[in-house]
């Protein structure tokens, strides 16, 4: 599954705005607008899910699923689940 956040974050780490990846996914904007409006997983026809996974992969993004290794290689990001959170440390 991918969620909302998860989406938003591709998108950033690629440059491309809500009507790109439309685009690219072949779904309609507000399909897109609906999907990354989700609060957690995203609930959608398991087609248009696997149009948006193979349009960020194919831009370049590794998703990666709760738990699972990353395999790539380059920059990108995890969530870190609420509870495992620190608070920064600066370094003066």
């Amino acid at each position: 599954m991918i969620a909302g956040a998860q989406m938003r974050a591709a998108r950033a780490l690629l440059g491309l705005d809500q009507r790109d990846l439309a685009r690219l996914s072949g779904l309609s904007l507000p399909t897109i607008q609906r999907m990354e409006s989700s609060e957690g997983s995203v609930r959608a026809v398991v087609d248009s899910l696997e149009k948006v996974v193979d349009a960020l992969t194919a831009a370049g993004v590794e998703l990666i699923a709760d738990g699972a290794p990353s395999t790539g290689v380059g920059r990108g990001v995890r969530l870190i689940a609420r509870s495992e959170k620190r608070r920064p440390t600066h370094v003066a």
